[in-house]
């Protein structure tokens, strides 16, 4: 797959109410997808969407402080203060009947801006490779465990923690985005993920993970009022059951999988990018349709 190029004039920045500058990608007119990447990611890894849906839709990407383009402060990486700048970002563009599409950490600021602000100017949501929570309690039994997404125990937490942290923290991010990475996958791809995550410091990225995994959305999920679309990869990190747990919580939500041999694994909106492409396309028409 060939490296793809966004415009000059496709760039904007703005400030939130804590003096961070953000900066954002926006292309195209009509319904509004604003898409959230995943932890230490940026608006880059959406090239193929926002040039593959901006003829329809009005795509915009959104960096979260201190991730791709956006300013590198010391401050703010938790997910409420994501979500607080989701809000101020759509307050200035003036944005409404959005469809909001989080991956993995993007969906946990998602979901957290849906429960601050009750879904306020959201039409649909698109959550991706996001489970309702992650550390496990010791008192669960083997089947909420499997339900709920719990991947690690506190103790596993802090390890991740602390290993970010360290002196071999950019080291190790690399190690854990190539365990989510399937072998097929373009080399130029690859390389964006691996540059990318570089970019968030260490601490900054320690503080963020940690946060991110003491998250729990499982009372949030029975008040999602709107469309919901989610996607999982058979051979993804995310437990499959996980997701189709999350999907029978959300009223009439929809769950698309991608096999291992389409790039079913964390990153289908790059490994498949047509598929992804054509699977939110038709989550949008549908959404058009119903109207």
């Amino acid at each position: 797959m060939k490296p793809l190029t966004i415009l000059p004039a496709d760039h904007g920045y703005f400030s939130t109410s804590d003096k961070v500058k953000l900066h954002y990608i926006d292309k195209g007119q009509g319904q509004p997808l604003v898409m959230l990447s995943s932890w230490t990611l940026c608006s880059r890894q959406f090239e193929y969407q926002i040039l593959g849906l901006c003829q329809k839709y009005r795509v915009i990407a959104l960096d979260m402080r201190g991730h791709g383009q956006s300013q590198q402060v010391d401050y703010g990486y938790k997910i409420y203060r994501f979500a607080k700048d989701l809000h101020e970002f759509f307050e200035f563009l003036s944005l409404d009947k959005i469809t909001a599409l989080g991956h993995s950490v993007g969906g946990s600021v998602v979901l957290c801006y849906w429960e601050l602000f009750n879904g306020r100017r959201l039409a649909k949501l698109v959550l991706l490779d996001r489970p309702s929570l992650t550390i496990s309690n010791p008192s669960w039994t083997p089947e909420q465990v499997k339900h709920f997404g719990a991947g690690m125990d506190e103790n596993t937490a802090v390890e991740i923690n602390n290993m970010i942290a360290g002196s071999g923290g950019a080291q190790y991010k690399g190690v854990l985005l190539n365990c989510m990475l399937t072998p097929p996958i373009s080399l130029y791809s690859r390389q964006c993920l691996l540059d990318s995550s570089q970019i968030v410091p260490e601490q900054q990225s320690a503080t963020l993970f940690y946060d991110d995994v003491h998250q729990d959305w499982r009372s949030v999920l029975k008040r999602i009022n709107v469309p919901t679309l989610i996607i999982a990869g058979r051979a993804s990190p995310i437990s499959l059951s996980s997701l189709q747990w999350l999907q029978a919580q959300i009223k009439d939500a929809e769950l698309v999988i991608f096999e291992e041999y389409e790039g079913g694994k964390h990153f289908p909106f790059l490994e498949n990018s047509m598929k992804f492409n054509r699977v939110i396309d038709n989550f949008m028409q549908q959404a058009l349709g119903d109207a």
